[in-house]
């Protein structure tokens, strides 16, 4: 059997041969529909480019990716860092691809160009459904996955519902009684988010004190400070108000004090306010949160796809970082 060429692939996506080219090589530019029918028809026909084809002979090219929503989460960078911190002074380069949010796309991931050169990939916090991780598994690249996890695929995660657990039980030790979340919404019901996981942590949390968190004291929005200010001011506005809320990240906590703030409000007098990450908001908000270890997460992601490549048939391998209650003015 003859091996597949450009024109079948265009063929079998119904699309031009230029929109396939654009697609193996700029995927950016494509529209998503578009660059998933050309991907699967990339899939079915087992087709390779002639570069890749004569890469082949090689036993590595020297490029890992890394995909992760930098643009949106700006704490993906230090991940990033973590990365380039294990691979420096070796015989590789990272390419980074920027996704959407985890929380609004659907699917994820499903037009990742694999007919590019890569020795392996890392995928930051971005859920693999089920037809994405069997184009993982058939192409046998190796793949490590960061703060999600999957039985079949090596990963660097932490535990999110202990993290909401760690924060309902400083609130309740400080005295706490009336509860408010401020979370990101949730598009896909097709994977658990970091989101829903801190929340049901929290809540859990809550009911080992005798307490609990009312469902209209749940606010889920896009993820921004803007729309965490309205949900907050929205909770502050009840007739019962919380005098603690805890936020899924630093970003949505910003949000939090926000409303506060334009309430008149004392910080953590009237009002505690806990975020999530510890991230560069946190810092500079001087934010109680739940810190967790971007670079090593990113480091040991690296390592641990490293050893894959050099190593195809070794185990799989979970690992679960350790988060830390960092106690700051706003908590």
């Amino acid at each position: 059997m003859s091996r597949a060429t450009i024109y079948d692939v265009a063929e079998r996506a119904g699309v031009s041969i230029s929109t396939v080219s654009l697609a193996l090589n700029a995927p950016s530019k494509v529209r998503p529909a578009t660059l998933g029918r050309i991907m699967t028809a990339v899939d079915e026909l087992g087709f390779v480019p002639r570069a890749e084809a004569a890469s082949r002979a090689r036993k590595r090219v020297g490029r890992i990716g890394v995909m992760a929503p930098f643009t949106t989460y700006p704490t993906f960078a230090r991940r990033l860092e973590g990365v380039l911190e294990a691979v420096e002074g070796l015989d590789f380069e990272v390419v980074v691809y920027d996704e959407v949010s985890a929380a609004a796309a659907a699917p994820v991931l499903a037009g990742l160009p694999l007919t590019r050169r890569l020795d392996g990939l890392i995928v930051m916090s971005l859920p693999l459904v089920g037809e994405v991780a069997d184009r993982l598994r058939s192409r046998g690249l190796p793949t490590v996955l960061v703060e999600l996890a999957r039985a079949d695929f090596s990963s660097v995660e932490i535990d999110d519902a202990a993290g909401g657990r760690l924060v309902a039980r400083r609130l309740v030790d400080a005295g706490h009684t009336r509860f408010g979340f401020v979370g990101e919404v949730q598009a896909s019901a097709e994977f658990a988010s970091q989101c829903k996981e801190r929340l049901g942590g929290f809540r859990a949390g809550l009911g080992e004190a005798g307490l609990k968190l009312p469902d209209e004291g749940v606010r889920l929005v896009e993820h921004s400070v803007e729309a965490a200010a309205q949900a907050a001011g929205e909770l502050l506005a009840s007739g019962q108000p919380p005098t603690a809320v805890f936020a899924h990240d630093d970003c949505l906590a910003a949000g939090v004090l926000r409303a506060a703030r334009e309430r008149g409000l004392r910080v953590p007098g009237d009002l505690a306010v806990v975020g999530f990450d510890d991230g560069d908001f946190a810092e500079a908000l001087d934010l109680t949160t739940v810190r967790q270890p971007f670079r090593e997460s990113g480091r040991l992601a690296a390592q641990i796809l490293l050893d894959r490549i050099r190593e195809p048939d070794r185990p799989i391998q979970h690992t679960r970082l350790e988060l830390s209650y960092v106690s700051r003015a706003t908590a």
